[in-house]
């Protein structure tokens, strides 16, 4: 077992080998999330700063993962910095565990930006906003089941850890997905009340929406599939007349797609008002963060003085059931919320995202011609600042057309990328920063085309 892990490692990366097997004794698998985990080990990271990241080894990557695309300005960006910095030494705390003045100047700016958003509420990750979205649709319409559809990840919780990434032979027919867990531990209560739709197919979406429209409370969706593969604008503009009609609440999660497709995200880019939007990643400047805003009528029903105080003991609880419950110690954390305002800040200054655009497009042109050059069927998917390779010619349109990329050879190409200093976890998208140069674009293209010459021999 270890000889084999040995003729699979760099060279370069021994440390990070050596860290891996040091964590695998106190953390389960050796990290602490399953994403993070890169066969045969991680590649362990002691330092960042702008578009580039440095491992343990002193190896230097250009950074394309940017913290699964959080890091819209890269590492350490000086304003960011001196926003948390600076904000932590004039209020003389951490946290104040009370609102404060930044709460109220984050929501309106939100507000400002993405037109579905009316009133906001802040969480501590882009998981919890989604959560509360999901509760807050079900307290308002009164029902009980949600959908969502096949190939959506809105976190990693037992609510929506279904038909995200399904063995096909499990998943059903395409017009009629199943619900299919995609962990251990998930209660059959869930997979018995979430509806999977098929993406992108209105007519056969609109049949299962019709027909269960009594007791579906909203449908929670990823206007960008996985960040990288749009809601065609036929089908978003459909559904949203549809949910309308039947009663359904519409939940965009832009936890990935927040700020990265415009300042107002993909609703602002489809010109689509959701009743609810999730928000995370980008909003908290490099810092954990979540966010959940919406119609002022479905927002107001967590307004605690509608209701009771749950944790207080002896408090008066009249209308006890008129009120959605939503707490945490952290949200709306001040020293979060200053990065994230110094981030939408250089965001908003003219120039910045079409010049972010400018270059994502400029990538993704220069790859695609590198691989028609070495014949290899490949084509960049995405939008804004987000895109994917997919060694495939066939359009993409939902979970079930990415069975037709090459994912062995693109994997193979991933590795030699991670050799030759080009991270992203292998087989994941590409997400574009501010201060990703010109220079990172040529070096990035010529490590392509010498993993395809290494692949191809």
């Amino acid at each position: 077992m270890e000889t084999t892990k040995l003729e699979l490692l760099s060279e370069n990366t021994k440390q990070s080998a050596q860290l891996f097997e040091n964590a695998k004794k106190v953390i389960p698998g050796g990290v602490t999330a399953n994403i993070k985990y890169i066969a045969p080990h991680p590649i362990i990271m002691e330092k960042g700063k702008g578009s580039k990241l440095y491992d343990v080894d002193k190896n230097e990557y250009i950074d394309y993962l940017l913290c699964y695309g959080a890091l819209i300005l890269g590492h350490g960006y000086p304003s960011v910095f001196e926003a948390a910095m600076g904000q932590m030494k004039e209020a003389g705390t951490t946290i104040f565990g009370t609102p404060h003045r930044l709460e109220t100047v984050m929501a309106e700016k939100l507000i400002s930006l993405y037109p579905g958003i009316e009133m906001v509420r802040f969480t501590n990750s882009g998981l919890e906003a989604t959560l509360l979205a999901i509760r807050t649709a079900m307290a308002y319409t009164g029902k009980q089941k949600l959908a969502k559809f096949e190939g959506h990840y809105h976190g990693g919780y037992d609510q929506v850890l279904l038909s995200v990434n399904p063995e096909v032979e499990q998943a059903g027919d395409a017009v009629i997905p199943n619900a299919v867990p995609e962990s251990q531990g998930i209660p059959d209560y869930y997979v018995e009340n979430t509806v999977i739709l098929p993406f992108n197919d209105l007519a056969s979406t609109e049949k299962i929406l019709r027909a269960r429209a009594h007791e579906i409370s909203s449908i929670i969706m990823e206007p960008i599939q996985g960040g990288f593969i749009p809601a065609d604008q036929e089908f978003i503009t459909g559904l949203r007349a549809l949910t309308e009609e039947l009663g359904i609440l519409l939940i965009f999660d832009e936890v990935k797609t927040g700020f990265r497709l415009s300042l107002g995200g993909a609703q602002k880019k489809y010109g689509i008002k959701p009743d609810l939007t999730a928000l995370g990643k980008v909003l908290g400047g490099g810092f954990p963060v979540g966010a959940i805003g919406g119609k002022k009528e479905i927002m107001q029903i967590s307004a605690p003085d509608r209701g009771r105080d749950i944790l207080t003991a002896g408090a008066e609880n009249k209308n006890k059931n008129d009120a959605l419950f939503h707490s945490g110690t952290y949200n709306g954390h001040p020293t979060i919320l200053a990065s994230g305002l110094a981030t939408i800040e250089v965001l908003e200054r003219e120039g910045t995202m079409e010049a972010l655009f400018f270059n994502t497009r400029s990538l993704r042109n220069q790859l695609e011609d590198v691989y028609k050059r070495y014949d290899i069927p490949m084509q960049t998917v995405g939008e804004g600042s987000i895109f994917n390779i997919i060694l495939s010619k066939s359009r993409i349109k939902n979970y079930r057309d990415m069975g037709k990329a090459d994912t062995t050879l693109r994997k193979k190409l991933d590795y030699e990328l991670l050799k030759l200093g080009v991270y992203t976890k292998p087989l994941n998208r590409y997400s574009m920063s501010v201060v990703h140069t010109e220079e990172d674009i040529t070096r990035t293209v010529e490590a392509h085309e010498k993993a395809i010459k290494i692949v191809q021999k």
